[in-house]
């Protein structure tokens, strides 16, 4: 046994009817006053009757268990008149504690101290378990078979008898049908008397046995309490974090407002600004969006242009050249053309005129979006360009053409024999000036193309005709630099200006000729294909697939394409759009050595588009080139 634990301060017992923690609605009845002429154990037991009741009632009406179980030790002492009366909690490892305890002020209060196991063993626990209840009246009494160790320890707090009562508590509080709930012990209701042995009444022990299941009632009653708060704790925190996450919704599709609406009224104040014409059509060609330009350009107000059609806000003559665009761009297509429009103050503009097809999630063309740009000084420019360069062209060409005649007559010797170095600059003369007048007669026929004045005289001719003529025309510069022509023709009939194909043939193949090393082959192929062929567009992705395209297109038109396929040293991706223009070649370096003027590609496409055809070129670097264009079949 251990020796005798430390003594804490003496407390005094409570009085009686202390306040308890109940419903604000239900009170307690007011207990009867008991007649002065009852003996003293009859009024000790009707104490105990209405202790019971006023107990019972409060464990009902109330959830704090502390209070509970101070209320009964303190009613208890009073009511047996008892020194002592506590309730000792068992704890899962064997020891104890008491946790509650009226006591008089002449003996030592326990309450709180910690007891080891040996105080209130296992063979004892399974005993009160089982529903043991001890009432000793002399613990020196041998009959009452208090063991020596046992009573060594009582007697050091003064305990001459004590009654012992078990509070059991259930294990499992909703049990499964047909199955007995399992009880074990929770701990003990204990009263002492120190100044005597004392007999203990029989309606004293059964006042201990119904507290004693009154606390085992208010301990279920706890359990589900707290099992109830473990609930309603868990769904709080559920509830706040959805409420949290709700809030933060809020706020973040706040911020996504606020960040709408600074994208809105920024975008608002871009197309403001712009100088160009931002609109958007719906697919029944009319207005639903209009940037204020079209109001200093039209003369119109905003509100009479929504939902206006186009043929209405431009006229009948600038919508004609417009429709068959918009048609094109409501078939699914990225359009890019140029336009002459006239303004509200009399005055006509050249623009260039985008258009983007809006389509939704199910590939359906629901309008799209124009961008009108004013080109009018670009045009201006060119157009004094071209002309300064055909006035410049024009004035050379003459004394160039005497000048190459004078060399080349010099360069036969008939006028004299000159030193070997004189012979050698005089050719280096004669091959720049040669240069010369083939750059001078380039630059007149691409500005006799563009500005018109060339008219495109068709005829039937087959496509064999077309390719044995060019093929003819390229093979001595083909042997001379040791390519294989490889022609491939088919008689197809083509409704075309033939010196024109022929001559946009020639230019192709005398490229493929000069970046070709010798020993290879240069190809010349022609098919006949019953869809329209689509140029890949580098660095802008088709809003539609091809088949999409193409059936939205309608009747499918037979196209002619031609082919000249080379294994030169192939071109760089970034160059595959700009080759066709003025001046562009793949390496200016070597220009001169290759005797290129920079404007062959440029006359080809606008003679292909002259046909109403189109050009490109598809290569890979180190493998070749293919340049492809098509002419329509032949008009009936």
């Amino acid at each position: 046994m251990t020796g005798k634990p430390s003594q804490p301060p003496n407390r005094k017992s409570g009085s009686r009817h202390q306040p308890m923690a109940a419903s604000p609605v239900v009170t307690a009845p007011p207990a009867p006053e008991l007649p002065r002429n009852v003996p003293e154990p009859h009024r000790s037991q009707l104490q105990g009757v209405e202790l019971f009741a006023e107990i019972s009632f409060k464990i009902r009406q109330s959830l704090q268990l502390k209070e509970i179980l101070r209320t009964i030790v303190t009613e208890v002492q009073q009511v047996l008149q008892a020194d002592r009366v506590l309730i000792y909690q068992v704890l899962p490892d064997g020891t104890g504690t008491p946790i509650s305890e009226a006591v008089l002020p002449a003996y030592t209060a326990i309450l709180g101290m910690e007891f080891p196991e040996e105080v209130f063993p296992l063979e004892y626990q399974q005993l009160y378990a089982k529903g043991r209840v001890r009432a000793v009246a002399d613990v020196r009494d041998p009959s009452a078979e208090v063991a020596d160790c046992l009573l060594e320890f009582v007697e050091q707090f003064g305990v001459k008898a004590k009654l012992i009562v078990p509070i059991l508590h259930s294990l499992n509080v909703h049990p499964p049908q047909k199955l007995p709930p399992q009880t074990a012990i929770w701990g003990l209701l204990i009263a002492h008397q120190c100044d005597r042995p004392r007999k203990w009444a029989e309606f004293e022990l059964e006042l201990m046995q119904q507290l004693a299941d009154q606390i085992s009632i208010a301990l279920a009653q706890g359990e589900l309490w707290g099992q109830l708060e473990a609930v309603v704790a868990e769904r709080t925190a559920e509830l706040q974090a959805v409420n949290s996450s709700l809030q933060q919704e809020i706020i973040d599709r706040k911020q996504v407002e606020i960040a709408l609406r600074q994208s809105e009224e920024q975008l608002r104040l871009i197309t403001n600004a712009l100088p160009v014409l931002i609109a958007y059509v719906d697919d029944r060609e009319c207005y639903q969006f209009n940037n204020p330009a079209y109001t200093n350009w039209l003369g119109k107000s905003l509100q009479n242009i929504h939902g206006s059609p186009m043929r209405e806000v431009w006229g009948e003559d600038c919508y004609r050249r417009m429709q068959p665009h918009i048609n094109h761009a409501l078939a699914g297509n990225i359009v890019t053309y140029e336009n002459e429009i006239g303004l509200h103050d009399g005055t006509t503009r050249s623009v260039s005129i985008n258009y983007i097809p809006h389509i939704d999630k199910d590939d359906r063309i629901i309008g799209f979006f124009a961008l009108t740009s004013d080109i009018s000084d670009r045009k201006a420019i060119e157009r004094m360009k071209d002309e300064f360069i055909s006035v410049v062209s024009h004035e050379l060409r003459t004394p160039l053409t005497s000048l190459h005649s004078a060399l080349k007559i010099l360069v036969t010797g008939r006028l004299g024999v000159l030193t070997k170095d004189g012979q050698q600059f005089l050719e280096i003369a004669d091959e720049n000036t040669e240069r010369l007048v083939r750059l001078v007669n380039s630059v007149l026929d691409l500005q006799r193309i563009e500005s018109g004045a060339v008219t495109m005289e068709k005829q039937a001719c087959t496509a064999t005709e077309l390719m044995i003529q060019a093929v003819e025309a390229m093979q001595a510069m083909a042997q001379q630099h040791e390519i294989t022509l490889v022609n491939q023709p088919l008689d197809i009939q083509l409704w075309v200006d033939a010196d024109y194909i022929v001559q946009a043939l020639t230019n192709l193949i005398s490229n493929a000729i000069k970046f070709s090393s010798p020993g290879g082959n240069v190809w010349l192929t022609v098919k006949r294909q019953e869809q329209p062929s689509i140029p890949p567009q580098k660095g802008r992705k088709s809003t539609r697939s091809k088949a999409a395209k193409v059936a939205a297109l309608g009747a499918v038109p037979i196209e002619i394409l031609f082919q000249v396929r080379d294994e030169g040293q192939g071109i760089p991706d970034h160059k595959l759009e700009t080759i066709f223009e003025r001046f562009q070649q793949v390496d200016s370096s070597d220009s001169r050595k290759k005797g290129g003027t920079g404007l062959g590609l440029t006359i080809c496409r606008k003679i292909i588009e002259q046909h109403g055809g189109k050009i490109w070129v598809a290569s890979t670097i180190g493998v070749g080139s293919t340049f492809s264009f098509t002419l329509p079949v032949i008009d009936n």
